[in-house]
């Protein structure tokens, strides 16, 4: 079986277990709901990232500054040679959209826990309702890589340009128009319902397993050239609020090594929501 392009860029329950006490690595749980997840039970050792709260700036729509996440991590006793491992609630989006954004500020060593907090607590390893303390460092972030994100003057600047592929992740029903927002958020949605012009629906969900565990690179290969999205592409991800998004593009990224893949974290709620913008259903 081939393996995946980055393969460092994933790791297992049975590493994680064997690193609990490893002080040269940092483990994160990024919640939406850290009431119903992290609170009730989380990997010992495991620091909190509220996505809420600590992923984005408090003020603007937009993910937090430079500063804000170079002092996120010092709180958080994470160096800049620290290995930190991501998982989290809802099948691991938003410590996927973490992961995104530590490559977004240059952070060298990021991974993402395979299967996430699920698949820790399927295979009934341990759980602890202690908060840890690490004493605190001076992280220091580096500039943005503008490469890994496309802001909407920039997608709508591509529209029908040969070599851009647009990926919607969403569901079939959400590309469609038939529902403005998944169960998951019902009063978050965007006034229109539809998508991009010239998007492929390419639901996030096809790229795992029933355990959330990604699937091998063969399998996920031919999920997106089938659908003509082929690493000679510049390909657009998008969502609705850019963390299911950030799932396609890791997949794409860092498990089948397409070089030139952006996260659109603006999303269907910027893009609906946004007068004078052409849509399809």
């Amino acid at each position: 079986m081939a393996t995946y392009a980055d393969p460092q860029a994933l790791v297992d329950t049975e590493w994680v277990a064997q690193h609990l006490q490893d002080p040269k690595v940092r483990i994160v749980e990024v919640d939406y709901d850290p009431a119903s997840a992290y609170h009730l039970g989380h990997i010992p050792g495991a620091v909190l990232f509220d996505w809420r709260k600590d992923l984005n700036d408090p003020v603007r729509r937009d993910i937090l500054s430079k500063e804000a996440f170079e002092a996120l991590n010092s709180r958080a006793g994470i160096s800049n040679d620290t290995t930190v491992v991501l998982y989290g609630d809802f099948r691991n989006w938003f410590a996927a959209f973490a992961f995104w954004i530590y490559k977004y500020y240059g952070h060298a060593d990021v991974r993402l826990l395979n299967g996430g907090r699920k698949k820790w607590i399927e295979e009934k390893r341990p759980l602890t309702e202690e908060v840890p303390s690490y004493p605190p460092t001076t992280y220091r972030a580096q500039d943005p890589d503008a490469r890994l994100r496309a802001h909407l003057p920039y997608v709508l600047n591509v529209l029908g340009k040969r070599g851009v592929a647009l990926v919607d992740v969403r569901s079939p029903a959400e590309f469609t128009g038939e529902i403005t927002a998944p169960p998951e958020y019902p009063n978050e949605a965007a006034q229109r319902g539809g998508h991009i012009p010239g998007a492929v629906n390419i639901p996030w969900s096809k790229a795992l397993h029933d355990d959330d565990t990604f699937k091998d690179p063969e399998a996920l290969r031919k999920i997106y050239e089938e659908a003509g999205v082929t690493p000679d592409k510049e390909v657009i991800t998008y969502c609705r609020i850019g963390e299911r998004s950030s799932v396609t593009w890791f997949v794409l990224r860092h498990l089948l090594g397409y070089p030139n893949v952006r996260n659109y974290d603006g999303s269907w709620s910027e893009w609906g929501n946004t007068v004078g913008l052409p849509i399809e259903r």
